[in-house]
């Protein structure tokens, strides 16, 4: 017979059969309407969102290039997002001109960081519907137009050599407003304090649960009599 040591396997399929039924568990909508992986990424995302607002900060940074003038082409290679950047770039005050396959915009480079940030901290604390209603457009789809569309001027002023301005924008106003601004739409911030509890639960939980799956393996290995051993040979 396969097991040799009943009632060491049967320990092992018992924990094996608890472990399934506790992951089928966690697969159904019974963590308010969602299944245990999306409640568990919504709260840490939730606690999360309180330590990555650097908007504030941007916006200060910002301030030292306010009055300098910037002029580039956009959007050469990329004309479909044309007709939604010249919206922004217009309800934000830029004159856009006609370039070739792109456009052209010309004026204050701070400003222009302002507006984005702006709209980036609009985002963060889920006011989309005030970009919907200045745009005419998903509040979503405008801070993606913005992300490309600064992508694209942080390119334009790194070929004319305009290093800081376009430092600033890959590092602070891209990576720092409108990343964040975007990624975090939607979420409810929450300080990790408030919600310990369940925080300290959710870590013992998946060390415990970890542990589980390992010890069902063991014991019914052990039970159909497969054993760990060394394979170093004595020595003479």
């Amino acid at each position: 017979m396969l097991v040799r040591n009943k009632k060491v396997f049967y320990q092992g399929l018992t924990l094996a059969i608890g472990f399934i039924a506790v992951l089928y568990y966690m697969f159904t909508p019974s963590f308010n309407g969602m299944n245990a992986f999306h409640a568990s990424d919504d709260l840490f995302n939730s606690i999360s969102k309180g330590s990555t607002y650097y908007i504030p900060q941007v916006m200060d940074g910002i301030k030292k290039f306010d009055g300098q003038n910037f002029e580039t082409t956009i959007f050469e290679d990329q004309p479909k997002y044309i007709p939604y950047a010249t919206t922004l770039l217009e309800k934000n005050g830029f004159t856009v001109a006609k370039a070739g396959q792109g456009i052209a915009v010309s004026g204050d480079i701070g400003k222009l960081m302002t507006s984005v940030t702006k709209d980036s901290d609009v985002m963060f604390h889920n006011k989309g519907q005030v970009l919907e209603d200045k745009y005419g457009m998903d509040a979503r789809q405008a801070l993606f137009v913005w992300w490309h569309t600064m992508k694209e001027v942080k390119a334009s002023l790194d070929q004319q050599k305009v290093f800081p301005p376009a430092t600033f924008i890959g590092k602070n106003v891209i990576n720092r407003a409108i990343e964040v601004g975007y990624n975090y739409y939607g979420i409810e911030g929450q300080k990790a304090s408030e919600r310990w509890g369940i925080i300290l639960f959710s870590l013992v939980f998946y060390v415990v649960y970890t542990m589980w799956w390992g010890y069902a393996i063991f014991f019914m290995f052990e039970g159909i009599g497969l054993e760990m051993t060394s394979s170093r040979k004595k020595e003479a």
